[in-house]
């Protein structure tokens, strides 16, 4: 008699998926729930990948206005993306690749090149279903591209609008070709009229019935309120949006997203979730996650940041989200080391117009000019540069904080005449900073979107720097760029006999990716080429903003007026 093999029947995975959707207005976190989410099944032991749907005809977020749409989050392989993409990276702590972000545009560019291409055989080529299709196909290359065991999928904009349609077809259209394995998350503003002072959970239930509109039932709602949401709107909300009570999760306003995975969990989310996608209940282990919201918490000693740059303003309010990732980095950094960053953003005009206003510098405990383009505001900020240099005030700057850092050094250090970028003076004697030689030729053919240096690029240190310290001795990094131009090479000479040392360089020394001044001549002042925001995470805030809040935390000071929050507002008008 033959004997039965004893090998196990090896079970295939099935993929799931879960659809984050906005309910009554924008604006309200959507990007943050689903990065929450993420956290949370991850932490069960889940391999977890997220995805963007932008509903803009923009093939990329590259063009996009940074006040209106917030920054521009560029991944590793060189795709600008919406600043969400960010929120998933540092909370996933993974690094996403392009397929993981679609516009309308993108999308409807793939459908025609195929279409060109007579990919589709020569049929009838239609919004629907062709469209979602490309959707669908899409979501299952990340999912498969990941090994993901979850795929979360936020559709941008808000259930209703016109825009966003064929996404909601593609999750409708998904859910029918697996219904055991896709859920649905409405993230849905729950107002509190200030003259009536009772929350309404009215606006949520037309959200549901539109939801149910196109197909769709939300599995979980998550109740965005100023405050808890009471078991009363628990079970009113779950009765006219035909859902269990317990599946209503309650999601208040808290001092930072950071806290929203712990907060969810108190609802029981995440088992929720694994209930519904069939998927087995485990222990959730958000220790190290904990450890680290504790620390931004119990943070004592205050460390004052000046964000100088020009992208603030809209109208009365503070837009943060233009650098949002900024505002993140200095914030892990900050708490590793237990300090707690205050930020103040100060816009860089007021110094062309006052220049008696740039020692309201000294007193804070570091400066930082972030990345930027164009002429506007740009003498402040070579100001600001010139006082904090003048001044020992640490310094740190970003792409064009690096550049413009450069310039500032080579008219009053090395006394270049007529130093400048070609950004803003193309016609300059010297123009320290120029495009690089392939920029100039595609800006020459008009080519602008996604024609920038993009995405993550080695970069060599150099021995006895600030930098490698920071780096804690490494020989090369890679980082991720967002530029068209460059140091110019013939002005390297003069400036590193000036004593400005390029600390980075590319591997053929071709492009100087850092610079700084040695500690004997300042505490802390450098620049950097690429963006090192991008790689930060809270469980591994980026080496350099480690280096420069540990330099602000040497400096005592007290910072007058008004400050903003050491947790900025991470949501904007238009989300």
């Amino acid at each position: 008699m033959a004997k039965k093999s004893r090998k196990k029947k090896l079970t295939k995975k099935t993929p799931k998926y879960i659809f984050v959707v906005g309910g009554v207005m924008s604006g309200i976190g959507k990007g943050v729930a689903a990065s929450a989410i993420g956290r949370i099944l991850k932490s069960k032991g889940f391999t977890v990948t997220a995805i963007k749907i932008d509903p803009y005809i923009n093939v990329d977020a590259g063009t996009m206005n940074p006040t209106e749409h917030g920054e521009v989050f560029v991944l590793e392989d060189g795709y600008e993306t919406d600043q969400d993409m960010g929120n998933y990276e540092r909370f996933l702590g993974e690094t996403l690749p392009s397929i993981n972000y679609m516009t309308t545009g993108r999308v409807y560019q793939e459908v025609i090149k195929r279409e060109r291409n007579l990919e589709y055989g020569g049929k009838n080529v239609e919004v629907v279903p062709d469209i979602p299709l490309e959707v669908i196909r899409r979501i299952k290359d990340a999912q498969k591209k990941a090994k993901a065991d979850v795929t979360l999928v936020e559709i941008g904009g808000t259930i209703g609008e016109y825009q966003n349609i064929i996404f909601l077809e593609a999750a409708r259209m998904l859910k029918g070709q697996h219904p055991n394995d896709v859920a649905v998350v409405m993230v849905s503003y729950v107002p509190i009229p200030h003259n009536i002072g009772e929350m309404k959970t009215k606006p949520t239930q037309y959200a549901a019935r539109s939801l149910n509109s196109v197909g769709l039932q939300a599995d979980v709602i998550l109740a965005r309120a100023a405050v808890p949401i009471d078991a009363k709107r628990k079970e009113k909300i779950a009765i006219f949006c035909n859902i269990p009570a317990d599946r209503v999760i309650s999601a208040p306003d808290v001092a930072s997203i950071y806290d929203v995975p712990g907060n969810y969990e108190k609802d029981g989310l995440g088992n929720i979730l694994t209930d519904v996608l069939g998927l087995e209940r485990r222990k959730t282990n958000l220790a190290a996650w904990t450890n680290f919201v504790r620390k931004s918490k119990t943070s004592k000693k205050v460390v004052n940041i000046a964000v100088v740059g020009k992208y603030f303003m809209s109208g009365e309010y503070v837009l943060s989200d233009v650098y949002l990732s900024i505002i993140e980095a200095i914030k892990h950094a900050g708490f590793s080391q237990n300090l707690r960053p205050q930020l103040t953003y100060l816009d860089s005009e007021k110094y062309e117009k006052d220049p008696s206003r740039l020692k309201e510098l000294s007193d804070y405990d570091g400066v930082l000019v972030p990345g930027g383009f164009g002429t506007r505001g740009v003498e402040g900020i070579i100001a600001a540069i010139k006082y904090a240099r003048e001044n020992k005030v640490p310094y740190f700057g970003l792409c064009y904080g690096m550049q413009l850092m450069v310039v500032e050094y080579a008219r009053n250090v090395a006394k270049i005449p007529d130093a400048h970028t070609a950004e803003i003076k193309p016609q300059a004697k010297n123009t320290v900073i120029d495009y690089m030689p392939d920029q100039k030729e595609k800006i020459a053919r008009g080519e602008y979107g996604g024609t920038m240096r993009l995405g993550a690029y080695p970069c060599k240190l150099r021995r006895d720097t600030i930098a490698r310290e920071a780096y804690k001795n490494a020989d090369k990094v890679l980082e991720r760029h967002r530029h068209r131009y460059e140091v110019n090479l013939n002005a390297v000479i003069k400036l590193t006999e000036a004593k400005l040392k390029f600390s980075g360089v590319s591997p053929d020394h071709q492009l100087m990716e850092i610079a700084e001044l040695p500690k004997e001549m300042h505490p802390f002042m450098l620049g950097t080429q690429f963006h090192p925001e991008f790689l930060s995470r809270p469980l591994s805030p980026h080496p350099l903003f480690v280096a420069f809040i540990k330099a602000a935390g040497k400096r005592k000071s007290v910072t007058p007026g008004v400050k903003f929050s050491a947790f900025p507002s991470t949501t904007h008008s238009n989300k």
